[in-house]
């Protein structure tokens, strides 16, 4: 299934196949068919290194219309591949969106290959719901998060509904999803 020698074609599969295709999150496929989600592959490998790209982009989003960009996944294959160091790098992100007095405007989401909730096992399907090819940082203007919401029936009960289809899913139906053809 996954890693290819294309991070970047991968990381559309899962969005297209998994994102949009089980509707996990209803508000993506507006952007990918307006084709307003930059997609960007980052050389860091060091969390140093990633912090500095994650800035740029940071501030290219900020300075960019969202008709142009709304919507930015950072995939970077070389670095934090362990989920806890990932995790614990969130907290610098966080920082870093407050130090660039961003807080407010944009938030940065996670998804990486072992993304685990607290309080669930490795392999619980729910897991499923953040698990990307890669590890990548999605940096999301708040308002366009602000005005999807606001326009979705009963927005609580995405995270309820996407569990239930990945537990109708299961495991092996998660993998069909990208080995199978179009």
């Amino acid at each position: 299934m996954f890693p290819s020698a294309d991070p970047i074609a991968d990381t559309r599969l899962w969005l297209e196949r998994a994102v949009i295709g089980l509707n996990l999150c209803p508000f993506a496929k507006a952007v990918v068919v307006k084709d307003q989600v930059r997609f960007v592959l980052s050389d860091a490998t060091t969390p140093e290194a990633l912090l500095e790209a994650l800035g740029e982009e940071l501030l290219r989003l900020r300075d960019t219309s969202a008709t142009e960009i709304d919507t930015t996944l950072i995939v970077h294959p070389q670095v934090l591949g362990d989920f806890l160091d990932y995790n614990d790098f969130l907290d610098e992100a966080d920082g870093l969106v407050e130090a660039l007095e961003l807080d407010g405007e944009l938030q940065v989401a996670s998804f990486h290959p072992d993304y685990q909730f607290a309080g669930t096992a490795p392999d619980d399907i729910g897991n499923y719901t953040n698990r990307a090819p890669y590890p990548t940082l999605h940096l999301l203007r708040e308002d366009s998060v602000a005005r999807a919401v606001d326009a979705y029936p009963e927005p609580d009960s995405i995270i309820d509904r996407n569990l239930a289809t990945l537990e109708t899913l299961g495991h092996a139906g998660w993998a069909r999803l990208f080995t199978e053809a179009n």
